[in-house]
């Protein structure tokens, strides 16, 4: 398992890790395997979406919004009940398919570490399984 830090600047984030991710996989040495990236944070999530044109993480940011707007009268006395409602629908983890170290990823896609109650340091775990 390998661990990166990430530093949020924002309540909400949406930071593209894929190169991050790519190059655990190809320092693994291992050639065809499976690569689950983990948030251990539950305010927090990673998805995979498209990474060419930036209005399609507004898009979805304005969207988780509209979901879970910050202030609604939640019952959670932190005040962050949105951000836990957001990282619920989108998940803690994802799996991605490793072929000859390389990352099996859409053309358009790109791993994201999505930040819901920011500024914070945040970290990824990254654990690389299968065969050399």
């Amino acid at each position: 398992m390998t661990e990166i830090k990430l530093s949020t600047s924002k309540r909400n984030e949406f930071m593209d890790i894929t190169a991050e991710v790519q190059k655990v996989v190809s320092k693994s040495g291992i050639k065809n395997v499976a690569c689950t990236v983990f948030v251990p944070h539950t305010t927090a999530a990673i998805t995979i979406n498209e990474n060419a044109d930036p209005d399609v993480v507004s898009d979805i940011t304005a969207s988780l919004d509209k979901i879970a707007p910050w202030k609604d009268g939640y019952g959670h006395s932190e005040g962050n009940s949105a951000a836990h409602i957001k990282s619920s629908l989108l998940g803690c983890s994802q799996t991605v398919i490793v072929e000859d170290s390389a990352l099996m990823l859409g053309t358009w896609q790109g791993i994201y570490f999505c930040e819901f109650d920011g500024p914070r340091q945040r970290k990824v775990w990254i654990s690389v399984t299968g065969n050399k």
